[in-house]
């Protein structure tokens, strides 16, 4: 966590993944993050992967280093609570990071009564407002038909990573402080409504895959396990492991084809096509069929040991196959090598290695990544602290079941 962001405090309500890792990213970069979380746990407060102990392994990831305020939003008092908290006074206060609808109690019209230049930053599904998560917006824009091998045919394949819901929590953050920025300019507030659905098509159409269907007339082929022109592939040394070999530049094509003892092979090739491999990363991949061969042979007659020692010192990009638990064991970069991780001791009970922020701020001090908090622990902290409750109308409000957490000291 770097302290870039002190003093700016952003009210968060939300779930899932998008709308929090936005708050976690300005959280790891020194903002006050005062999520408000149903009393009990909301929708994602029990997502699977789970600890041991049953806790969410998920929640306590993606709400490391924030605060907790437990309220009761299905009440007239809480919903107000919550109001009250997102439209505090300040230059960097009155700032909400949420994805409830735009027509619920936290509307921007609702919210602009009680402070005219509050920033909400609204993560929706799609551009029109309706439902959509990560896999069904993958699967309108055709994601599912260019993952897989050719063999599969017109089957879709969903893959693991949330990639939009990623995309869209980090470009959120990247907006929320651009509407701070313009806020402090000319003192105008405003709502900022990002979408997965925007987010998608806004990623696809900047590599020019949008272009590429439609002036093409055709969509992109699945191809397993080629790297989409250039030449790139996964191959199998003699002991059966498995490396993945990407060329896209000419340095890292010479890198190759030097330290596979190759040279000669393919020069043939160029001189039989009448081509140059070395300055047209595309003709690398046009004629992969003829090329992969040489490749394949040359990586299959050796063992996995030799293959990683000649690559590395000829300067190859490639990387091994591993599991994540086998990298977890193996990999210097997920070890407490890695200044970003730090073992934390976490809400569920365990202590595992934890990321802080990605970034290196350069003469700034990266400290330890926080834990996340027990629901509601800072109720009576942040009730008291922003909005001047005394202890008697704290502990009335827990009374009548509007607050959760615990008593104040």
């Amino acid at each position: 966590m770097y302290p870039v962001l002190e003093g700016l405090r952003v009210i968060e309500a939300s779930s899932f993944i998008a709308a929090p890792s936005c708050g976690l990213h300005l959280s790891q970069l020194g903002a006050e993050i005062l999520r408000v979380d149903q009393i009990r746990g909301g929708l994602d407060y029990r997502r699977w992967p789970l600890a041991p102990s049953g806790a969410s392994l998920y929640w306590e990831g993606l709400n490391k280093g924030k605060k907790s305020v437990g309220l009761n939003l299905r009440s007239r008092e809480g919903r107000d609570l919550l109001c009250s908290l997102a439209t505090t006074p300040g230059a960097n206060a009155g700032i909400l990071l949420t994805n409830y609808p735009s027509d619920s109690f936290l509307s921007y019209a609702a919210l602009k009564k009680l402070r005219e230049d509050i920033i909400v930053l609204r993560i929706i599904g799609r551009s029109d407002g309706t439902s959509a998560v990560d896999y069904t917006v993958n699967s309108v824009y055709g994601i599912p038909y260019m993952t897989g091998p050719a063999s599969l045919g017109d089957a879709p394949v969903n893959h693991v990573l949330p990639a939009w819901d990623l995309l869209t929590g980090a470009y959120a953050a990247y907006c929320l402080l651009a509407a701070l920025h313009h806020r402090n300019r000319h003192g105008i507030g405003q709502e900022i409504r990002v979408s997965l659905e925007d987010v998608a098509i806004a990623s696809l159409g900047n590599i020019g895959s949008i272009a590429d269907s439609t002036l093409n007339g055709a969509d992109r082929a699945r191809n397993g396990n080629d790297l989409y022109g250039a030449f790139g592939r996964d191959f199998e040394t003699t002991d059966r492991r498995r490396v993945m070999v990407v060329a896209i530049t000419e340095k890292q094509w010479s890198a190759l084809l030097g330290a596979l003892g190759v040279n000669d092979a393919v020069h043939q090739l160029e001189e039989e096509l009448d081509v140059s491999f070395g300055v047209d990363e595309g003709l690398r991949y046009t004629h992969r069929d003829r090329l992969y061969p040489i490749v394949e042979k040359a990586i299959k007659a050796r063992a996995y040991a030799d293959v990683a020692k000649n690559f590395n010192e000829a300067g190859v990009c490639w990387g091994p196959y591993r599991t994540l638990s086998e990298s977890i064991s193996a990999e210097p970069a997920l070890s407490e090598a890695n200044p970003m991780l730090s073992l934390v001791t976490h809400r569920s009970g365990q202590r595992y290695l934890t990321p802080g922020a990605a970034a290196t701020f350069d003469g700034l001090e990266r400290r330890a990544p926080g834990s996340a908090p027990d629901l509601g622990e800072h109720t009576s902290e942040v009730l008291s602290g922003l909005l001047r409750l005394s202890g008697e109308e704290i502990a009335a409000l827990r009374d009548r079941g509007v607050i959760d957490g615990p008593k104040a000291k």
